[in-house]
C-alpha cells in the first residue's frame, strides 16, 4: 500500500523531466514506460488512470501508444474475468450479505425482536441470479406478536448492458398482517436506468400471479401487475444509501412496499446498518391495520 501512495508523486516527478517533443511518436520514453509498468503491475484502475492522464499530457506525441498500453491490460483484465465466469460452476461466484439485528415495530404489532436476513447473488456473462431469505421473529411473555418470513428467487437474463428480462418467485407468510400463506410469480422487463461506480438504478415491470390463503379463511387467486425499484447510492467509501420499492396491483388485494436503509462500514466486511420498512396491504381481514412499519438495527456482514 505504501508504494501505491509513493507511485503518483513519483510518477510526476518523472513526468516533469520527459521530453514533451519526442521526435518519434511511436517510442514512449523510458521513465514514462516504467511509471506505465509500476501502474500496471499494481492492478490498480485508479492509478493506472491517473498515471496515463499525466503521462498523454507529458508526451503527446506518445499518446496513442500509451493508451495501447492501458488498452492491453484492460482487455486482459476482461478476458480473464470472462474465463473464469465460463469455466465456473453454477455454485461459484456467489457474493451477498448477511444481516442479523433487532427491530421496533407500529401498526398490528408493538414490540421488539430480532431479525434475519440473507441476500446472494451470482454475476455471470449473460444471466444474473439473486436470492433473498428474511426472517423476523418476537415473543413478549411467551406469546408470540411478530412471525414474518420471506424467501424470493429472481433470475435475470441480460439483453444489453442496461435492458435485461426477468422471473421473479416469492413465498411469504404474516399471521399478523392478515395472511398464512401467499405465493407469487412474475416476469417481464428491466432496465438499469443507472449504472455508475457510486449509483445504480434498476427498475422492472411486468405481469403477475398472486395466490393468498388469508387469515380469515379467504383466499385469493388473481392476475396482478408487478413493480420494482432498487436504488443505492455511495454517498462516500464508507457510507451508502439503498432504497427498494415493490408493488403488486391487482383487483383485490394490492400490496406495496418500500425499504430505506443507511449503511456505514465499521471494519473489514462488518458494518452497521439502520433501516426502515413499510408495508401496505389495500384489503386486510377485518381487524387488521392496513399498514405495518418496522426499523431495524442490523450487523451486516457482507462476503
Amino acid at each position: 500500500m505504501t508504494k501505491r501512495l509513493l507511485l503518483i508523486p513519483i510518477a510526476l516527478g518523472l513526468l516533469a523531466n520527459a521530453d514533451p517533443n519526442d521526435p518519434d511518436p511511436a517510442l514512449i520514453p523510458p521513465e514514462i514506460r516504467r511509471m506505465l509498468e509500476a501502474a500496471i503491475a499494481s492492478g490498480n484502475e485508479t492509478e493506472i488512470t491517473t498515471v496515463v492522464k499525466y503521462a498523454r499530457n507529458a508526451v503527446p506525441d506518445a499518446a496513442d501508444a500509451i493508451d495501447a498500453m492501458a488498452d492491453v491490460w484492460r482487455d486482459e483484465k476482461t478476458a480473464s474475468h470472462s474465463r473464469t465466469i465460463r469455466e465456473a460452476t453454477f455454485f461459484d461466484l456467489w457474493h451477498g450479505r448477511a444481516e442479523l439485528g433487532g427491530f421496533a415495530t407500529t401498526g398490528n404489532s408493538q414490540n421488539i425482536g430480532l431479525t434475519g436476513i440473507v441476500d446472494l447473488t451470482r454475476e455471470g456473462l449473460q444471466w444474473r441470479h439473486k436470492l433473498h431469505l428474511q426472517g423476523d421473529y418476537q415473543e413478549s411473555f411467551n406469546i408470540v406478536s411478530r412471525e414474518h418470513y420471506v424467501a424470493s428467487y429472481e433470475p435475470n437474463f441480460k439483453l444489453s448492458a442496461n435492458n435485461y428480462v426477468y422471473g421473479a418467485a416469492q413465498y411469504e407468510s404474516d399471521r399478523f398482517l392478515g395472511y398464512f400463506n401467499r405465493f407469487s410469480a412474475s416476469a417481464g422487463a428491466g432496465y438499469s436506468a443507472i449504472r455508475k461506480p457510486n449509483m445504480t438504478l434498476d427498475v422492472e415491470l411486468g405481469p403477475a400471479f398472486r395466490h393468498t390463503e388469508f387469515t380469515d379463511d379467504r383466499i385469493e387467486s388473481a392476475l396482478a401487475a408487478r413493480g420494482n425499484l432498487n436504488f443505492t447510492w455511495k454517498l462516500t467509501p464508507a457510507i451508502s444509501f439503498n432504497q427498494t420499492a415493490s408493488a403488486y396491483l391487482q383487483r383485490f388485494n394490492s400490496t406495496v412496499g418500500t425499504n430505506s436503509a443507511l449503511n456505514a462500514k465499521v471494519f473489514g466486511p462488518l458494518s452497521a446498518q439502520f433501516s426502515y420498512n413499510v408495508q401496505y396491504e389495500s384489503q386486510p381481514p377485518i381487524g387488521r391495520r392496513t399498514t405495518d412499519t418496522i426499523s431495524r438495527a442490523s450487523v451486516v456482514y457482507s462476503f
